[in-house]
């Protein structure tokens, strides 16, 4: 996968548009974070900031990290608007290489939806090294298109392979062995799992048309 090749076309994605996203908080994020304690939160593949946003809504330090740099601009613009802006930072980076300054460690480590087409992203290292972030008694958030999220699936969509929850598990968990560049995440016996599953959910369009569709939810704890 070319690094460079990827940041260019979701920087030319956002560029072409005027926004991209509804901005409002995704829904597996909102229920799961619900019940978690307030602390320091990271949002990865942050798009235009609806997730980091919300989360400073509640109260947490959000920091988010994306490859363009035109969605970043977004967010904080998303942020200031929302009055949120003291508690969230905003970063252009690619996720493969990105690591926290001072070694942070974070309460909420959360990916909604980080799937790139037609380009790819090593995105099962992204999540390995996702679980190096998470402090502590932290929890770890990977929520993913487990099948089409529309009927109208696009050319660039059709040879696309969505993740099961047991393989993005798989990618979180790891060994024992720190991904190369990045922090250890402790392996299997460092985590508690609570929950690894399909989630049906209905989408709907502008248009009113409805559709079934599946979403992959990963939750996991870090021992303390």
């Amino acid at each position: 996968m070319d690094e460079h090749h990827a940041r260019d076309w979701w920087e030319a994605r956002y560029a072409g548009s005027e926004g991209i996203w509804s901005g409002r908080v995704n829904a597996v994020l909102a229920a799961e974070a619900a019940d978690l304690p307030v602390g320091r939160a990271l949002d990865l593949g942050c798009g235009e900031g609806g997730d980091a946003v919300w989360l400073a809504e509640q109260g947490w330090t959000a920091t988010g990290v994306d490859l363009s740099a035109t969605a970043v601009a977004r967010a904080g613009r998303a942020a200031a608007a929302a009055g949120v802006d003291g508690r969230t930072t905003f970063v252009a980076a690619d996720l493969s290489t990105w690591a926290p300054e001072d070694d942070e460690r974070y309460d909420l480590v959360t990916a909604s939806f980080l799937q790139s087409w037609p380009v790819e992203i090593p995105r099962a290292a992204i999540l390995r090294r996702a679980a190096g972030f998470v402090a502590p008694d932290g929890h770890l958030l990977v929520t993913a298109h487990a099948a089409p999220p529309h009927g109208d699936l696009p050319e660039e969509m059709r040879a696309y392979r969505f993740p099961t929850p047991e393989e993005d598990l798989a990618a979180v968990l790891g060994s024992d062995e720190a991904t190369a560049g990045g922090p250890a995440a402790g392996g299997p016996a460092a985590w508690a799992v609570l929950s690894a599953e399909r989630r049906p959910r209905t989408t709907t369009t502008a248009d009113g048309t409805t559709h079934e569709t599946e979403d992959s939810v990963v939750l996991v704890r870090r021992r303390a």
